[in-house]
């Protein structure tokens, strides 16, 4: 059995910032839950892995949601927020869809850190932390969630969410 990993998901200017492109309002209530839980895993030496929303500018996401353009590939709005700065022993992991595995190399590192439990963070509850939680689950790890870590864009999404990853995925809600 394997160590854990935190996994820091979204949490970009272009989800946290006031007036941002598709600004989570509740994401500002979880960001001291997660600067305590990196302050933890570096306290303990637990692998950090920041998965990050990483579009080109013409990504199909924002034609088939309907979203604004939102986290473009290597603008502001792509950068974790200052607040949750990662260190240069952290990993960073981009992404184009709402798995953080999905066309990735999440799984490859995760077995490099030897982890099999994933500690989880971030937004937006209902979509990238819920089908990043599917697609670890369906890999075979471990998956906690954080529920003072994770914001949705309205509560009913948010429980909705953190039901499913109990329930369904069978992740430990704390």
């Amino acid at each position: 059995m394997g160590d854990a990993a935190l996994l820091i998901i979204d949490m970009l200017n272009d989800f946290v910032l006031k007036g941002a492109p598709l600004e989570v309002p509740d994401t500002e209530r979880i960001i001291t839950p997660i600067q305590d839980k990196i302050r933890n895993a570096r306290e303990k030496s637990t692998p950090i892995i920041y998965i990050c929303d990483a579009h080109g500018k013409k990504d199909q996401e924002f034609v088939r949601m309907g979203w604004p353009p939102h986290a473009l590939a290597g603008s502001r709005g792509a950068q974790v927020i200052e607040q949750l700065k990662p260190s240069a022993h952290d990993t960073i992991i981009y992404k184009k869809s709402y798995s953080g595995f999905f066309e990735t190399d999440l799984d490859k590192v995760l077995k490099e850190a030897d982890a099999s439990e994933l500690l989880v963070t971030g937004c937006v509850t209902n979509i990238c932390v819920l089908y990043t939680a599917a697609d670890a689950v369906q890999r075979g790890y471990k998956v906690t969630v954080f529920k003072d870590c994770v914001a949705a864009l309205n509560q009913e999404e948010h429980a909705f969410a953190l039901q499913q990853m109990q329930d369904v995925l069978g992740a430990a809600i704390l």
